[in-house]
């Protein structure tokens, strides 16, 4: 497994992939962390991406550049969906850090994306706030 590889997973993966389809990728105590998770083990790391699938309409990763050096992966994307019910289509860019261990599985896969711009300022209530705020840093 490389990165590579690792990469045409989460390109491919929908509701409807097995949990052995994710064993192939993944170390059994794999480490995954983003801006709202933190879990560690494949089963904990599936329920995330079923969870996802039932929030939302058809998440897509679309991958961008892939940069590997031993057995560290960084992994620029855009992921791009929709909110049940709604037909407008969302996306937002992120890089991920994936360590692979020596039989080629990742061991750790972290998410990093600006969850102000990407998702609360997107959020009526919210998104006047952090507009105020964002205005006050940069004078």
């Amino acid at each position: 497994m490389n990165a590579l590889n690792y990469v045409s997973f989460f390109e491919n993966i929908n509701s409807f992939t097995p949990i052995n389809e994710y064993e192939k990728v993944l170390d059994t105590n794999a480490k995954f962390k983003d801006p709202f998770h933190e879990v560690v083990g494949i089963e904990k790391i599936y329920f995330i991406f079923q969870d996802m699938y039932l929030k939302l309409d058809e998440p897509k990763f679309k991958i961008k550049e892939v940069v590997e050096q031993n057995n560290i992966a960084y992994i620029k994307w855009d992921f791009e969906f929709s909110f049940k019910n709604n037909t407008k289509e969302e996306s937002f860019e992120g890089v991920s850090r994936v360590e692979f261990n020596e039989k080629g599985k990742a061991i750790s896969h972290i998410d990093y994306w600006d969850t102000a711009e990407n998702l609360y300022e997107k959020i009526p209530i919210l998104s006047s706030f952090i507009k105020f705020i964002k205005r006050k840093i940069k004078s």
